[in-house]
């Protein structure tokens, strides 16, 4: 029994390769990055660090990872594997499918094998799935013994700082949580038995119910905090008056979750409150820029705000504090972002109109662009926003 990880970075080695460590199973990395795959085999460890719980630390030994330029090493491994992990980001997977496709080519015909991406970008399995069809052509009977599933990543991985990474240049710093939901309706026989691993049937309600709710949350202390000169999420999570937006936001997409997928309405509140407690969690020094980065791809029409602000009005609730954020998020600027700055050009040269329409995919004279447009009023009368 043996696994396959695409991808060596923070989340791949801070929680799935720590996952399958802990677990006693076998995996190797593959990694785009040489400078990376070479420094990982050359020391053939590193360390996990569990924030505010150091007593849990691991050092994971006998790591390995394959270079993308080990194409035949990297088939043979997918050949023998049980299991193929992805975490290299959702806009990688089309380049990582070619090496999966010729490991499906090696392995026996019979031979069960389930891929999880753990990725966060819509349908990733799904994508994934199709392209390696699409590049084999593989027949029905074949594909019956391939499965491929979401999981989601609830577990924040950060950088260490500068003296623990001198120790060691590929510690990862991560929160301590242990749960790996993957979608069980789309596994084919069993998996390992993984440290952490839960496997959820109904999974699409899961998997909205973490997104609109976490990535929601995560996007509206980002964007605000940004407006407001915070370089931390904690310390913008802690700030009254991003709080008291933070608490609409999630009353908002609570009752609407509540209300498509029959949760108790207290039952989510609970689990908002799991989302707060992290972003407020000082343990964990994560950055603003880093939550904020490509806010292009953020505010679009499936995304955390205005896919969360969508499923609001679907069921009658006014989205006031979703619009806030969207409209913190439509003023977010970064010099070293490409995306931030090619957001600001079109705002400052095409107009808000243009950024609703072209990026958010939102009718600037629909209810929602309207409002959006209202709460820029608003955080401009606050000296939030500065023209």
């Amino acid at each position: 029994m043996s696994c396959v990880i695409f991808g060596a970075g923070k989340i791949a080695r801070g929680f799935i390769g720590h996952l399958l460590y802990l677990s006693g199973i076998p995996f190797v990395f593959v990694e785009k990055n040489d400078g990376l795959a070479d420094l990982i085999n050359k020391r053939g460890e590193y360390t996990v660090n569990i924030l505010g719980a150091p007593e849990k630390n691991t050092l994971v030994k006998n790591a390995k990872v394959l270079k993308f330029q080990d194409k035949n090493e990297i088939a043979e491994a997918i050949a023998d594997a049980e299991v193929i992990f992805t975490a290299v980001g959702g806009k990688n997977l089309s380049e990582i499918a070619p090496f999966i496709a010729d490991g499906i080519e090696k392995k026996s015909k019979n031979k069960i094998l389930n891929i999880v991406t753990c990725e966060n970008w819509k349908q990733p399995a799904k994508l994934l799935r199709e392209e390696i069809i699409r590049l084999l052509n593989l027949n029905v009977d074949f594909m019956k013994n391939i499965g491929a599933a979401e999981a989601v990543i609830m577990r924040s991985a950060i950088e260490p700082d500068e003296e623990i990474l001198k120790k060691d240049p590929l510690a990862v710093n991560v929160q301590d949580f242990w749960e790996l939901p993957v979608d069980a309706s789309n596994i084919i026989g069993e998996l390992p038995n993984i440290m952490g691993l839960n496997l959820i049937q109904e999974f699409t309600g899961f998997l909205e119910r973490k997104f609109y709710t976490y990535n929601a949350a995560n996007g509206t202390v980002s964007f605000i905090g940004a407006l407001l000169g915070y370089e931390h999420i904690a310390d913008a999570a802690h700030d009254e008056n991003i709080l008291e937006i933070l608490a609409g936001v999630y009353d908002e997409t609570s009752r609407a979750l509540s209300a498509k997928h029959k949760f108790p309405l207290d039952e989510q509140i609970e689990f908002a409150k799991t989302s707060l407690k992290k972003l407020q969690d000082y343990t964990i020094v994560d950055f603003i820029e880093r939550n904020a980065r490509d806010p292009v791809r953020k505010l679009g029409p499936d995304d955390r705000l205005v896919g969360s602000a969508a499923l609001v009005m679907e069921y009658g609730i006014i989205p006031n504090n979703l619009a806030v954020s969207i409209a913190a998020a439509i003023y977010y600027t970064n010099p070293s972002d490409p995306f931030a700055c090619e957001l600001e050009r079109m705002r400052t040269s095409e107009g808000i109109d243009a950024v609703l329409a072209d990026i958010c995919k939102i009718d600037p004279l629909c209810n929602l662009g309207v409002l959006v447009k209202e709460k820029i009023g608003e955080l401009k009368k606050r000296g939030w926003i500065h023209e």
